[in-house]
């Protein structure tokens, strides 16, 4: 009986473990790893395995599914971008992934371009309407009726009186020859003109005559209606003939006087309306066509001044007043080009890019191309050369497009001739990723929500602060100064605290510092401020990409352009106000730049 039992025991025990392991088998082939159900069902095999991915990290290459090890996402397989028809330049995304990355399109079309032209300007008095009251007669002045500026005076208001020996005179002579009129009537007629020379009115003459008396102060009436905005002489002084007293301006009717850039030159004409608004009247629009534009440029602000006769008889608007005016202009010869955002467009600073989508039965897929850039039109660019009517662009998520192209070894913005970038997290170089791949730190940031400690940020806003006292030393044109507050940046760098970051951000951060403290370098030890800008220039373009990567804590930075910077080339810098001040350029062409983009 007891062997019975043992041999029933041995039996049931390999049994059950042939069903375990039946079970797990069947189970284990059936089981759908978490996502599944955004999976496509062509994936690419190596060896016969699949290969796993995440969407938003194409770098990560896996055999096995899972998370992401960076993002906590469900890894998806490898899908193959080896159709027939598909361009082996092309980067192919799943529809999944493209939703993930925020990537949008627009078909490229033809239209007329209308580019919002932002003007600064100011009122002043139309000279036309400006008059000089000046004095008839040399002679002393014995009051002076108006005596402040600002008051509103009529014309033929006595506004002064002159005590004139020359009149005492021309009276007396006048008296003198009445008396024999009948007698000698050319000699009385040649003292009545004489005091009719001095601006004696006929009246005036008349009550003398009458009178028989010498009237010793002459009084001064205002010539026209205005405000007095000058008050020339003093009580008790003596002028000469012809001699300004007073400057009277009517105000009924004043010019605006806005400063037209350079760039913006070919879009504005004479009888293009601008509307514009002061700080005085706000919720207030005026609006005038432009009557005059400066035939010359001001060498020192690099301006035209274009001229707006504003009709002001409710005398709101001031001279000296701040305008703020937008134009909307068109193009010279209103012929349609092909316009697109100026989202879609990727800048290295020589070479511009889009990526065209196409479909294919391969699936999806967007292809770089360069392209030639025309005007910008303040949020658009102009295309002269690169693109067809008809083709659909990519005009958001481009960044992470091209993040992806660069890392599949596909040309992109930082790489065109392709090659498989490195995607190791390598400290003991600092060049793990070939060139300084700016597109991929910029996609991530921008559509993978990149977590940056707010710490962190406020070490690096310390670095923008002591970056704009450098920025200011090369308006200036100071090179000792530069030089000076250089040291201060790669200082507030040294100081920032790396181990806030983790992940992709910390990658990001150990490339960024090396490269920034290395352009740094050269500015701190030169003492040429053209040397000085030629590197800060290249500075701007990697401080710009790491301010936008990591953010700033409680400041705006604007990213502004000057297209006149190094040798025509164009620069860019960063300002902590909206207002143009080059840092290129200094004194002699403050003014000249444009904004470009808002960091908040």
């Amino acid at each position: 009986m007891k062997k019975l039992d043992k041999a029933t025991i041995i039996i049931g025990t390999v049994a059950l473990l042939t069903g375990l392991l039946a079970g797990g088998l069947i189970f284990g082939l059936s089981k759908k790893p978490r996502g599944s159900e955004h999976l496509h069902t062509e994936a690419a095999e190596v060896n016969g395995e699949t290969t796993w991915t995440c969407s938003m990290h194409p770098q990560i290459r896996q055999q096995e599914p899972g998370d992401c090890p960076i993002c906590g996402m469900d890894l998806i397989p490898l899908e193959s971008d080896q159709g027939g028809d598909a361009d082996p330049d092309a980067i192919q995304m799943s529809p999944t992934a493209i939703k993930l990355a925020g990537v949008s399109t627009m078909m490229v079309s033809s239209e007329k371009p209308v580019k919002n032209i932002r003007l600064t300007g100011k009122v002043v008095a139309d000279q036309r309407l400006v008059y000089s009251q000046s004095s008839h007669i040399p002679g002393r002045i014995e009051n002076l009726r108006v005596n402040f500026t600002g008051e509103f005076v009529e014309a033929g208001q006595t506004i002064a009186a002159i005590y004139s020996p020359d009149l005492v005179t021309a009276q007396q002579e006048l008296l003198e020859a009445q008396k024999i009129q009948t007698e000698q009537p050319v000699i009385f007629n040649a003292a009545r003109e004489k005091l009719k020379n001095l601006k004696l009115s006929n009246s005036q003459i008349e009550d003398i005559l009458e009178s028989g008396r010498v009237t010793e102060e002459f009084p001064v009436r205002a010539d026209v209606s205005g405000f007095v905005t000058s008050i020339g002489v003093s009580a008790g002084d003596y002028i000469k003939t012809g001699q300004t007293i007073y400057e009277i301006t009517d105000l009924s009717q004043v010019w605006l006087m806005f400063d037209l850039y350079e760039s913006d030159i070919a879009w504005i004409n004479r009888g293009d309306r601008i509307s514009f608004t002061v700080s005085s009247w706000p919720g207030e629009k005026f609006s005038g066509a432009i009557s005059f534009i400066d035939p010359v440029i001001n060498s020192r602000t690099r301006t035209a001044r274009a001229r707006v006769e504003v009709d002001n008889r409710d005398l709101k608007l001031k001279p000296e007043m701040f305008a703020t005016g937008i134009s909307e202009a068109s193009l010279k010869g209103g012929k349609e080009v092909i316009v697109v955002p100026g989202s879609a467009v990727m800048w290295t600073g020589k070479r511009s890019v889009v990526y065209v989508k196409s479909e294919s039965e391969s699936g999806i897929s967007f292809l770089m191309r360069e392209i030639d850039l025309g005007p910008w039109l303040g949020d658009s660019y102009i295309i002269t050369e690169g693109l067809h009517e008809g083709e659909e662009i990519a005009v958001n998520g481009t960044f992470s497009i091209d993040a992806a192209a660069q890392l599949a070894g596909k040309p992109g913005m930082m790489n065109p001739e392709g090659g498989m970038a490195s995607t190791g997290h390598n400290h003991g170089s600092m060049s793990s990723t070939s060139g300084d791949n700016i597109a991929e730190v910029r996609g991530a940031a921008e559509t993978r929500g990149v977590n940056i400690p707010e710490e962190f940020k406020v070490q690096l806003t310390s670095v923008y602060l002591a970056y704009l006292e450098m920025k200011n030393a090369f308006v200036n044109s100071d090179a000792v100064t530069v030089s000076d507050e250089s040291a201060r940046v790669k200082s507030a760098i040294d100081k920032t605290d790396m181990a806030l970051l983790g992940g992709d951000a910390h990658m990001v951060w150990m490339k960024k510092m090396e490269k920034l403290m290395s352009l740094l370098d050269p500015i701190e030890k030169s003492d040429d401020i053209e040397v000085q800008r030629h590197q800060f220039a290249q500075f701007n373009l990697a401080f710009f990409e790491t301010v936008k990567f990591f953010g700033l804590s409680g400041q705006v930075a604007y990213y502004q352009y000057c297209p006149m910077a190094e040798n025509d080339s164009g620069a860019f810098w960063l300002s902590e106000t909206e207002e143009i001040r080059n840092p290129y350029f200094g004194d002699m062409m403050l003014k000249c730049g444009e904004n470009r983009e808002i960091i908040k």
